[in-house]
């Protein structure tokens, strides 16, 4: 049985993991760059996932898992970024952290397609 916060599970694990991605870091510019916005897009798209579960309407809802599709899409190119520039010691939690945002991009991609197909 699929529970109802599983997505805010996810959203949450995805957030965490990639905080725990930059715990012992050396100080590296283009890093600490990355790593504040990947902080910021992660945790974003876990809190306006939680605004959206309380969306006053249909349309506020539609808006909300929007904004939480395009921190994931952030996210998802940020590690691309650092990967591609070898920026993290951890390969391998980094590829995870990266198949992860694609996933969840897949799902709340056919969600908001899912979503505005209902309201038209």
């Amino acid at each position: 049985m699929i529970r109802k916060f599983d997505l805010e599970d996810r959203l949450i694990d995805f957030a965490t993991k990639c905080i725990k991605l930059f715990n012992n870091v050396g100080e590296v510019y283009a890093l600490e760059h990355l790593m504040k916005q990947l902080i910021r897009s992660t945790t974003g798209a876990a809190l306006n996932y939680g605004e959206a579960q309380g969306a006053e309407s249909e349309r506020d809802f539609i808006h909300k898992i929007g904004i939480v599709l395009k921190e994931l899409k952030e996210s998802r190119v940020n590690l691309k970024i650092q990967l591609n520039a070898g920026l993290t010691n951890d390969i391998e939690k980094a590829k995870s952290a990266l198949a992860e945002s694609e996933e969840l991009v897949a799902i709340f991609a056919k969600s908001l397609r899912t979503a505005r197909t209902k309201k038209n």
